[in-house]
């Protein structure tokens, strides 16, 4: 009886690790991609290993672009879903948002995040997308340059990052470049 339990517990992890790489790799493949302009954040962090942390002027979500109106600060992890639009320079940007999903418009996509905190200054709700880091090779996790980012956007709204871009160049190749 035991070894059929453990080869049960065996195959359901494996079937486990199949259908969450089957599940980003799909995202990858078919999902939307976008360009997201990045903001510079405390890159390192010791007892996780290297990464890159990515901040994003679409994580700041001003209440008035919520619609329906937000009548109250969502609480800390709401799932909000927000529209973005491509803008002028290449780089989508928020243009709408709400906590219930809805159907964006024409070129614009939708994205699933979390509320983390409000932010009273800017009267706008802090959102994460799940983007916010990025695992890099030991050593390299200090970039020089501006940071820009693609991302994968299923139909369900988890984006997933595709690329990381130092000054316009893939982040492997601008390390490589760098002498890192």
């Amino acid at each position: 009886m035991k070894p059929k339990l453990l080869a049960l517990v065996l195959a359901l992890q494996c079937v486990w690790l199949l259908a969450t790489t089957f599940t980003q790799e799909r995202a990858l493949r078919v999902g939307q991609l976008i360009m997201l302009e990045t903001r510079p954040v405390d890159p390192r962090d010791l007892l996780r290993g290297d990464y890159v942390t990515l901040g994003y002027p679409i994580s700041d979500v001003p209440l008035k672009l919520f619609s329906p109106a937000c009548p109250n600060v969502p609480d800390v992890g709401t799932t909000i879903y927000v529209a973005l639009a491509p803008a002028a320079n290449g780089f989508y940007e928020v243009a709408r948002a709400a906590t219930a999903s809805f159907t964006p418009d024409g070129a614009q996509v939708l994205v699933q995040g979390k509320s983390r905190y409000w932010w009273g200054a800017t009267n706008s709700v802090r959102v994460e997308y799940g983007l916010e880091r990025y695992y890099v090779r030991e050593g390299t996790g200090n970039p020089r340059g501006k940071l820009t980012v693609q991302a994968a956007v299923p139909k369900s709204g988890r984006a997933t990052i595709k690329e990381v871009f130092v000054d316009g160049k893939p982040y492997a190749e601008a390390m490589k470049a760098a002498g890192k």
